[in-house]
């Protein structure tokens, strides 16, 4: 018997028929003897129109009336699957974030879990219940609901998860698993049986959209033992039967991967902008000059490159941010300009990311320059480079994201050649 945490997200309980599917895996894993918690999205395309009615009531809303709005998707969606459960016989009962409690911090609208409790369910678990919870909620400390941002069901299945000591936290969503990279843009991407978590919490920032990475960080920390599931595939296929190891990805720690791959996967990132700064003068203080009103205007500034002229007097500094924050930081920065000194300020859009990951690449070298070499071989420029441990992320024109992207998915042996 195991104690397993499910989670579904919106596309997996789009309907009342998709909740149906649903509920015949959660009463798989029920006659299979395990103990379940489910965690459960709003119906797709219900948080949108949620947030649209909030916008259009009040343009300027209390963050608090929002939440209590918004987190209204989520509690339907747990009733109505309790409810479908009962129907075939399984024992089930809804839960919210303020009944279990999951207690947060008083940031509504994008707050962030600080305690659960998970005695109760513990209890009603070993009653042999299922305990079905509205996920992306809690109780803020004004004692009112709280909602934990985008994604944020992801991040309430892993910390129950950690709460309640589950075996495994198995996420359900519209894709089968971790690929090498996204299977659009190369068709040869492979299903990865295993990833570490320092690899998708990579992954995740990089652009890959299957884990919302502050649910990859809490299973970091809490070493929650993950797997990425497809829930369209019918409840007794025989893969979901006959193993102990489900099929999908594996999230665990890097010391249950025994064959570490140099490179595990390549991610890209199309919401990238990039700013340069020409003909700044080089002297202390100029850094915290450029990047001091960024962090004000909470822009987050990613890859940084900066050359010095021969007499290192002046230099010209280029920077990422989010595209969507590009018209902001550059009026930001207009308005720093008696501060900084810059002489230009040029922009473009119209680049993207481009990252190759591995906790291989610890122990190997040359990883870097095959990537450089394989670029330049396709005539493809670089503009910035990053680099850490586990990652190399690359900046380039958006227009040759397919061909590196294929290019170093190639170079690094990953394409599925069976």
């Amino acid at each position: 018997m195991a104690r397993l945490v499910m989670k579904f997200g919106g596309t997996s309980v789009g309907d009342l028929e998709r909740i149906q599917r649903v509920a015949r895996h959660v009463k798989r894993e029920v006659d299979a003897g395990n103990q379940v918690a489910v965690v459960v999205s709003a119906m797709s395309g219900k948080t949108n129109e949620l947030v649209g009615w909030v916008e259009q009531s009040s343009p300027l809303y209390d963050a608090r009336e929002y939440d209590t709005v918004v987190a209204s998707g989520e509690q339907v969606t747990s009733g109505l699957l309790a409810l479908t459960l009962q129907n075939m016989g399984v024992d089930a009962r809804s839960w919210l974030g303020w009944q279990i409690p999951i207690k947060t911090n008083g940031v509504h609208g994008a707050a962030r879990i600080e305690e659960i409790d998970g005695s109760k369910l513990i209890e009603r678990l070993e009653m042999n219940q299922v305990a079905v919870v509205a996920g992306f909620q809690g109780i803020g400390p004004d004692n009112r609901i709280s909602t934990l941002g985008r994604g944020g069901s992801d991040t309430s299945a892993v910390a129950i998860a950690a709460a309640i000591e589950a075996d495994r936290c198995d996420i359900y969503t519209d894709v089968d698993g971790v690929y090498t990279t996204d299977p659009r843009i190369v068709p040869e991407a492979r299903r990865l049986n295993q990833v570490s978590y320092e690899e998708m919490l990579e992954m995740a920032s990089l652009g890959a959209k299957v884990l919302q990475v502050r649910s990859v960080e809490m299973a970091m920390v809490h070493n929650v033992r993950t797997f990425v599931r497809s829930s369209f595939i019918e409840p007794d296929a025989p893969e979901l039967l006959n193993t102990d190891i489900p099929s999908g990805t594996l999230i665990c720690d890097e010391d249950e991967i025994v064959e570490k791959q140099v490179v595990t996967g390549i991610a890209f990132s199309r919401d990238e902008a990039q700013i340069s700064l020409r003909r700044v003068a080089d002297k202390p203080g100029i850094a915290a000059h450029v990047f001091g009103p960024l962090a004000e205007a909470n822009i987050n500034v990613d890859m940084i490159v900066q050359n010095i002229s021969e007499d290192g007097t002046i230099t010209d500094m280029t920077f990422t941010v989010p595209e969507g924050d590009f018209d902001r930081a550059k009026s930001v920065l207009e308005q720093s300009q008696g501060e900084i000194g810059y002489e230009v300020l040029q922009g473009s859009t119209d680049v993207v990311k481009v990252s190759v990951i591995g906790i291989g690449m610890r122990s190997h070298a040359g990883v870097a320059s095959q990537a450089f070499q394989a670029l330049a071989d396709k005539g493809i420029n670089i503009r910035a480079i990053t680099t850490s441990e586990i990652k190399i992320s690359i900046l380039i024109d958006s227009d040759f994201t397919e061909l590196a992207v294929r290019a170093l998915h190639s170079l690094y042996g990953l394409d599925d050649n069976s």
